[in-house]
């Protein structure tokens, strides 16, 4: 019988590899037809804060509001609705906030 190695493998992702990757999986959640974006918030610790994609806000339907990336009305495309750093942060954001009790 063979003996086992008991030392700690190699070949793990580095922090920046990591992170990179749970970006670009989250961008796989985007319905964009055109572009697919993810984004990771680390904070000092490489603790993961927030993810998020380019997708609708929650509470927006997908299947109501444009995916254009042109129109004659700014309103008729995709762009006033949603962005993944902004959602991602904003979220951040809000979490972090003391909470206050009476």
């Amino acid at each position: 019988m063979s003996e086992v190695s008991c030392r700690k493998r190699d070949d793990y992702l580095e922090w920046p590899e990591y992170f990179m990757a749970v970006a670009f999986l989250s961008a796989q959640r985007s319905k964009d037809p055109n572009s697919q974006v993810g984004a990771c918030i680390v904070n000092a610790e490489n603790k993961i804060v927030g993810i998020g994609y380019n997708g609708m806000p929650n509470g927006c339907s997908d299947d109501l509001l444009p995916w254009r990336r042109t129109a004659e009305n700014k309103l008729d495309t995709k762009y006033p609705y949603g962005k993944a750093c902004f959602y991602s942060i904003l979220k951040c954001k809000l979490s972090f906030q003391p909470q206050l009790y009476n």
